[in-house]
């Protein structure tokens, strides 16, 4: 039990020197890590981990070697990773038939897998070390601050990451000078608004109540987002202590994390980190002798989308019907059960342990004039390196792109990215080397958001990816408001028939007309920002729109009822797997006559294809097209 700040400093030093040493092998002994994120523990990291338990212990190496899951290393598309300290070594994309050799030669001998190390398509040389790979390069971690480096279901491992000792300078100062930290900061909130964290902060300070509370946003919905599970997969600790530091300076005693259910893996660390911290006495009564008393509690979202807005999310902790409610007044005056609360998503907390540690000036270096530190992305879709990345403010998206994330896959051409998921909007390659921050990703057309980034290449259809969001809006609006809950689905009934062929000149003059009703009538951000998708992609991609609709043509052949596939009877050799393989044996032999020579091939029904695409997915000879 940790009763002072004498005792705190005094097991914060313990800790650093057990993780230094661990690290650099100051201990005499190997570790293993592995990454304990969703996407790698679905890809068998367990037990690949389980594995090398297995091995380690029949090789009698129990002592000399540990084995532990630490949070996501980011770099998803070539996990499971395993990093061997003290020599920082990484493998990439292990399997558990890799584990014995890994530990016959590596644990061993001392020996390198060489052919389980990353390379770099640019240069073809093997890199052993993470930071040497260029998709860390360019990164700066704050919010994922311990993330892949610490075992994040052990305090003391945090606590050598330099857990609370944010917390505990700001226990030395007065509330209104640690909100006045977080002003200095410049740190704005990473739920997609970017409001200043300090000003949101002071506006509850002032709020007199006898009850105040802090809510950790953890409802990430947007489609491809990943970050702020993650965050608390890997460091769940700096999350609370963020929400600690934010109680003390607003005058609140307990604080809520709304987590949605589909998060097993982080709500489980959450509680875990939660109960440690409450067993060392770090949560509780009387925090560090100071007086302030804190504790956590943890509430499950059912996948609301709305519930990300955070009127409707305060509803559902309460055990109402997540909708939200008109503002003013904001939360900051009546919020969680009538009482002034501050709603902040979790990268944001995360950031401000880093504030309050390295101190509102360390934080400012980095980023743009109104927008400093780093964000964080969840970098996908048609790009060679999908994975999470964190970076400085003011970094372009051609860095984010190609810099980190190592440009479109089979050098197809780059078409568009997709920012800010269904609230944001779609940026072309004449937006590449614009800077990321949250004003000039708005002027531009798109917006921030909590950080989803899609990369989109030729063969995406824009009509399409508007369809797409359109659907997910009207599945995720609550109903309340009639714009929002009418509109988006008259919205979705004319893209349906765009992208059917049925569309007409005047169904574009409907769409630009909803748009505009939507986004000015409805209640929420979510009917608000609805049409963006709509109108970034009519902006930049009118063409793809009047072909659909003045040619009955999908330019990336990608909407069914516009396009067909073909047989090229110069390529094709009859050999007959794609008739084999068509589900509805719409694929026939036919014979013609080139050369004055009788020749068979195949042909395609049209009438009778559903367009599944297996036939071109199992020709050798790339004798089938779409046109």
């Amino acid at each position: 039990m940790i009763k002072s700040v004498e005792e705190l400093n005094e097991k914060i030093r313990v800790c650093s020197e057990s993780l230094g040493d661990k690290i650099s092998g100051k201990d005499s002994k190997r570790h293993i890590v592995l990454c304990g994120g969703t996407g790698c523990l679905s890809n068998n990291s367990k037990e690949i981990a389980d594995k090398f338990r297995e091995i380690i212990a029949g090789k009698n190496l129990d002592d000399k070697v540990t084995v532990n899951q630490v949070g996501c290393f980011g770099f998803c598309s070539q996990g499971p990773f395993v990093k061997i300290y003290p020599e920082d070594t990484l493998y990439r994309l292990v399997t558990i038939d890799d584990v014995e050799e890994i530990v016959e030669k590596d644990i061993a001998e001392g020996t390198i897998v060489e052919r389980l190390l990353y390379e770099e398509p640019s240069t073809g040389k093997k890199v052993t070390k993470q930071d040497d790979i260029n998709f860390y390069k360019k990164q700066r971690r704050v919010a994922l601050h311990g993330c892949g480096v610490i075992d994040p279901e052990n305090i003391e491992e945090a606590l050598g990451m330099g857990a609370f000792q944010g917390l505990k300078k700001a226990l030395s100062m007065s509330r209104e000078d640690v909100i006045k930290e977080v002003l200095d900061s410049g740190l704005r909130g990473r739920g997609g608004a970017g409001f200043p964290t300090g000003r949101k902060w002071q506006f509850a300070l002032n709020s007199e109540s006898d009850e105040k509370y802090v809510v950790c946003n953890g409802d990430e919905g947007d489609p491809g987002a990943f970050m702020d599970r993650s965050i608390l997969e890997g460091n769940p600790l700096g999350v609370i202590e963020g929400m600690m530091i934010a109680g003390y300076a607003i005058g609140a005693s307990n604080g809520y994390f709304y987590v949605r259910a589909e998060y097993p893996i982080a709500v489980n660390r959450l509680k875990i980190a939660i109960a440690q911290a409450r067993e060392a006495g770090l949560l509780g009564k009387n925090i560090l002798g100071s007086g302030f008393d804190f504790d956590c509690h943890i509430r499950l979202g059912a996948g609301a989308f709305v519930c990300g807005e955070e009127t409707a999310l305060l509803h559902s902790i309460e055990g109402k019907r997540g909708m939200p409610r008109p503002r003013p007044p904001f939360p900051a005056v009546k919020g969680l059960w009538d009482k002034p609360t501050i709603i902040n998503n979790v990268e944001t907390l995360a950031c401000v342990p880093y504030v309050l540690r390295e101190g509102a000036a360390e934080f400012s270096k980095v980023g743009t004039e109104k927008s400093k530190g780093t964000k964080v992305f969840a970098l996908g879709g048609k790009v060679n390196n999908v994975g999470l990345v964190e970076v400085p403010m003011g970094t372009t998206l051609r860095e984010l792109i190609y810099d980190i994330g190592g440009g479109i896959p089979g050098g197809k051409k780059f078409k568009a990215i997709q920012t800010g998921g269904p609230s944001g909007g779609c940026l072309t390659e004449e937006f590449l080397d614009e800077p990321i921050d949250f004003d000039n990703l708005v002027q531009k057309g798109s917006m921030m958001g909590s950080g989803g980034a899609i990369v989109m290449d030729e063969d995406n259809c824009m009509v399409d990816v508007a369809k797409f969001y359109m659907e997910f809006i009207c599945d995720e609006s609550c109903g309340k408001c009639s714009p929002c809950r009418i509109g988006t689905m008259r919205m979705l009934e004319i893209l349906t028939k765009i992208t059917e062929g049925k569309g007409t000149m005047e169904d574009l003059d409907a769409l630009e007309e909803l748009s505009r009703t939507v986004k000015n009538n409805s209640l929420c951000a979510l009917g608000q920002t609805a049409a963006n998708p709509i109108d970034s992609t009519l902006k930049h991609f009118k063409d793809e729109y009047l072909a659909h609709i003045n040619d009955k043509k999908c330019p990336a052949h990608v909407c069914k009822k516009l396009m067909e596939y073909y047989i090229d009877p110069d390529k094709c050799v009859g050999c007959g797997l794609c008739a084999k393989g068509c589900p509805v044996d719409c694929i026939h032999r036919t014979e013609y006559v080139a050369e004055g020579h009788k020749l068979a091939s195949l042909e395609i029904d049209a009438e009778k294809c559903v367009k599944c695409g297996s036939c071109m997915s199992v020709c050798r000879l790339k004798a089938i097209e779409k046109r």
